[in-house]
């Protein structure tokens, strides 16, 4: 729109110029008889000078302008002279014929740079400075100007909507004024002998994109990784073998990669770690909105010596002293001003196939803060996670290998140059492909598929992936939550005001009575036609979580091909469709209303159809008596009330016949009794554990998960 604007005000400009010529046509013509006076010695003298400018080198600005306001008073004196009725016929051909001669001047000037040509459009810009010579030119050739050609008025600067839009939260002030210097970091700064480039006349973007479509020679896009030292981690948690040789390569040095992991396999573990043994902090992670939240809890699971923070909105909850900063791309361009000058030592994207787009502003944005990381910390670590290096073309490689600092718009960089000098080839060498690949694989592609390390991984695992419910939805949920919490809380109360003053009040009797005043709430709940209680309010969040639960589908299904997504409510399951038909997603529905035939023939489809990537299931319907094992990854867009029910869900894709392991993602909404929920699944999950597998697993009383997550919510406000 800004460029539009600018466009319009050149051509007011340009048509007030034409009308103001045509108005004072009169007033511009020479005197009789002296061919050293009016407007065409003027234009000679001026056309004189560029010619004289131009042989001696690229014209500056001021001469390119005097070009262009040249060209713009020839036109109109030509156009003059054509139409003076006071002019004779001689003098008309005499005036004709000189002007005709500065035309030829511009012309060989235009000729010696052919950039002038641009100038001579209807659509060229005419700057404050070329308006303003034009009106000097005139003014010296006598000619007398209206009001509005002496008065110079320049359009107004296109709006910079991103510079527009930058915020610096409060908290990064306070950063910046307790360490207000960044010192760049010439560490990795060394003399290096100067070689002798083959290659430096070769086009080489495009044949290293061709050596990954013809020269594969059936072998895996993987660098070769060192065997780990140890599984342990900082959070003492183990590592798998395949995440802890990724780990080892990073202590050995490496500081690019390109890990394309399938889901499942703990890319956002790799990515953690690799900054903790390389130091990468402060680390800055960019990330999709729907697993921000996680982010954060993993930073805490993997490395609980760090601290994370999340930047949500304008950011005036950051705590620009945490080690890993977290943000996800829609806001970005209100961060990208102070995140470029933060000092960060490590930079991660997630989902990195959202930056295929080299010309969106978050691809932008992203190579943006990367070039200047890598200007102050030529060491810094950069990792692009994603499942899906490459969705349409080859072409997709192109922002990630600059992203990771390997290529730029036009060449390979230095360290991918020299390995591409190393092979002795060029691309018109038989075998160069198949060595080009090997030196860009080399440069850190880290890929493994769930089949390549089965033996590393559990056959079946869950994994929680929290998310904000930022909207005005999920402001009604955190709202009824309170007014339960307060309703539970009045209820203890009165409850507690019956005893008599003089009884002791053990803590056994403090968690009876809170027990017991749950116990009450569930029953009314049970038997309510209206209000809000802990069924309305689960339900409530399984819909505000749907479409959050179905972009995380849609983003494993184009990573790994097909999910099942299990939602409890119609209408959640609704919402997903609706957002995987937006987001050209092939899916099928299971529901309990379907006919045998109808449901056989979406199973079949799941399983025999490639466009068919989701199969949107009831937990109820579908969670027993079918095979949907053409899958390995499940999504858990809503919570159970029992472990059974989760576990029998899962079970339709983890069954005999099933290669692969298998995930379940489970969507837990944070902040929200969503998260405890979870909790009280797990621990009957141990119950049965302990009951029919002799596990020691410590386990919840022996009652319902919906009373259970009343006493939590009571416990806790009367603690």
């Amino acid at each position: 729109m800004a460029s539009g604007q600018a466009q319009s005000g050149q051509r007011q400009a340009r048509s007030r110029t034409n009308g103001n010529a045509r108005g004072g046509a009169q007033q511009r013509r020479r005197a009789r008889g002296a061919d050293d006076q009016g407007v065409i010695p003027v234009l000679a003298r001026a056309a004189r000078e560029v010619e004289a400018a131009v042989q001696k080198g690229p014209l500056k600005p001021s001469n390119r302008a005097r070009f262009q306001v040249a060209a713009l008073l020839l036109r109109e004196e030509r156009a003059r002279v054509k139409t003076d009725a006071t002019l004779s016929e001689s003098e008309r051909a005499n005036e004709q014929k000189r002007l005709d001669g500065l035309a030829g001047i511009l012309a060989k000037t235009a000729a010696r740079d052919t950039s002038l040509i641009s100038l001579l459009g209807d659509e060229a810009p005419v700057t404050a400075a070329a308006k303003a010579l034009r009106r000097d030119l005139l003014l010296a050739a006598g000619v007398e100007l209206s009001p509005d050609e002496l008065i110079i008025t320049t359009d107004p600067k296109p709006v910079d909507t991103v510079a527009q839009k930058q915020v610096v939260p409060q908290s990064v002030r306070q950063m910046q004024m307790s360490n207000p210097f960044l010192a760049p970091d010439f560490s990795a700064v060394q003399a290096k002998p100067a070689r002798v480039n083959r290659l430096a006349n070769w086009e080489l973007i495009e044949p290293l994109f061709r050596a990954f479509e013809y020269g594969a020679g059936g072998g895996a896009a993987s660098m070769e990784l060192p065997e780990a030292v140890g599984l342990g981690t900082p959070g003492k948690l183990e590592l798998m073998r395949h995440q802890a040789r990724f780990v080892e390569e990073v202590r050995h040095g490496h500081r690019t990669f390109l890990l394309a992991d399938e889901p499942g396999l703990g890319k956002t573990a790799q990515a953690l770690l690799a900054a903790s043994v390389s130091h990468s902090y402060p680390l800055l992670v960019v990330v999709p909105n729907v697993v921000k939240t996680n982010w954060a809890r993993e930073v805490a699971l993997w490395t609980p010596q760090r601290t994370a923070t999340v930047v949500h909105g304008d950011g005036n909850d950051v705590d620009a002293f945490s080690d890993v900063v977290i943000v996800n791309y829609e806001v970005l361009d209100r961060h990208v001003g102070w995140l470029s000058r933060f000092g960060f030592k490590g930079m991660v994207v997630d989902e990195a196939h959202f930056i295929k787009n080299l010309s969106s502003q978050r691809s932008k944005h992203v190579l943006a803060l990367s070039r200047s990381i890598r200007a102050t910390s030529p060491k810094a670590l950069f990792i692009a996670l994603t499942g899906t290096p490459l969705i349409n073309q080859i072409d997709d490689f192109r922002a990630i290998w600059q992203f990771l600092g390997w290529i730029d718009d036009k060449k390979p960089l230095a360290p991918l140059m020299d390995k591409l000098e190393d092979t002795g080839l060029t691309p018109a060498d038989f075998g160069f492909f198949a060595e080009a690949r090997k030196a860009v694989i080399d440069m850190g592609i880290v890929r493994r598929k769930k089949v390549d390390v089965a033996a590393d991984i559990p056959a079946r695992r869950v994994a929680d992936i929290p998310v904000e419910l930022d909207d005005d939805l999920g402001r009604s949920i955190r709202e009824a939550e309170a007014a339960l919490t307060a309703r539970l809380v009045e209820r203890y109360r009165r409850r507690l005001a019956l005893r008599k003053s003089e009884e002791e009040f053990t803590e056994y009797d403090r968690d009876r009575l809170i027990r017991a005043v749950a116990h009450e709430e569930l029953e009314e709940s049970k038997s309510a036609k209206t209000g809000e209680n802990v069924f309305t309010m689960v339900r409530k969040i399984g819909q505000a979580k749907a479409t959050l639960a179905a972009d995380y589908t849609a983003q494993l299904a184009r990573n790994v091909g097909k999910v099942v997504f299990f939602a409890k409510h119609i209408d959640v399951m609704d919402q997903a469709e609706a957002h995987f038909a937006k987001a050209g997603v092939g899916y099928v529905s299971i529901r309990g209303d379907q006919t045998a035939r109808a449901r056989q023939s979406a199973i079949d489809a799941f399983a025999t159809d490639p466009e068919v990537q989701v199969v949107v299931a009831s937990l109820t319907a579908a969670g027993v008596g079918l095979n949907l094992q053409a899958a390995s990854n499940v999504v858990l867009a809503e919570l159970s009330w029992t472990s059974a029910e989760q576990t029998q869900a899962i079970d339709r894709v983890h069954r005999i016949g099933q290669e692969l392991p298998v995930t379940a993602w489970r969507i837990i909404a944070a902040q929200t009794i969503d998260s405890k929920i979870a909790e009280l699944i797990d621990s009957k999950a141990g119950l049965a554990a302990r009951a029919l597998d002799g596990s020691d697993d410590e386990v919840v009383a022996e009652s319902s998960v919906q009373l259970e997550a009343l006493v939590s919510l009571l416990a806790e406000a009367v603690a």
